[in-house]
């Protein structure tokens, strides 16, 4: 069994940076996929950034683009977000998440079904103006 844990989230000022970090235990986390996910209160779940088991390929949201870098330590089994630039409209849970199929390619993440990823319980981040 897969468990994911995220760290980092708080409440910051626009232009304000912020970096999450998710421990991951169980699987095979050199060869799976990791990715972040954000939900909004009222809104759905939407993907933000994904990157591949090795690290080499990074996909991120039109949204965050030029603004988050998601990064991977396979050596200890973390997956983080660096948040710069943060606006009011990046207020949400965030979420840490990686296929349930290890195969899986990072560039594939943004369209699974939320039945086929293991999901973190979140961690809030609230952004004020």
């Amino acid at each position: 069994q897969v468990q994911l844990a995220e760290f980092g989230g708080g409440s910051v000022r626009a232009g304000d940076s912020l970096k999450l970090s998710c421990a991951v235990s169980g699987g095979t986390f050199s060869e799976s996929a990791m990715g972040w996910f954000r939900q909004a209160p009222g809104k759905a779940r939407q993907f933000v950034a994904s990157i591949t088991a090795a690290g080499i390929s990074t996909y991120y949201a039109d949204s965050v683009q030029g603004r988050f870098t998601i990064s991977r330590d396979n050596s200890n089994k973390l997956v983080y977000l660096q948040m710069d630039n943060l606006q009011p409209n990046d207020t949400a849970v965030y979420q840490c998440a990686t296929p349930r199929f290890t195969k899986t390619p990072g560039s594939v993440m943004k369209s699974l079904r939320a039945e086929a990823v293991y999901w973190g319980q979140g961690t809030q981040v609230t952004v004020s103006s």
